[in-house]
């Protein structure tokens, strides 16, 4: 089987993600909440929670609603994955932070030109 794409891990996975929004009947931020919940019960990586970052933001998903999902599976999950899931995501805020800093600083030194 051969692709066209550079990237097709990350082309199939926007296939999929595509798929399952369209076949949810969830409104957008319970959508988001669930994933989170679901990445925090697989035990995801810090790139799995930016992938949701911008969603999230997109979906008006809170804070206060993301800290409401982890205490309520806390209990399923356990406190280890609950407290790893918040070291990740503080970890992917930091990086979407970083390369906004550099994208806007990027758009400055070009209109500085």
């Amino acid at each position: 089987m051969s692709t066209m794409s550079d990237t097709p891990v990350l082309d199939t996975l926007a296939a999929m993600t595509m798929d399952s929004i369209e076949r949810c009947g969830m409104s957008e931020d319970m959508l988001i909440l669930t994933r989170i919940a679901a990445l925090v019960a697989s035990d995801a990586p810090s790139i799995s929670y930016l992938a949701h970052l911008g969603p999230a933001v997109e979906a008006n998903v809170t804070a206060s609603q993301l800290q409401d999902v982890l205490v309520a599976i806390a209990p399923i999950v356990g406190t280890a994955r609950v407290m790893s899931a918040a070291g990740h995501i503080a970890e992917a805020m930091g990086v979407a932070i970083a390369v906004a800093d550099a994208e806007l600083q990027s758009q400055l030194d070009s209109g500085m030109r």
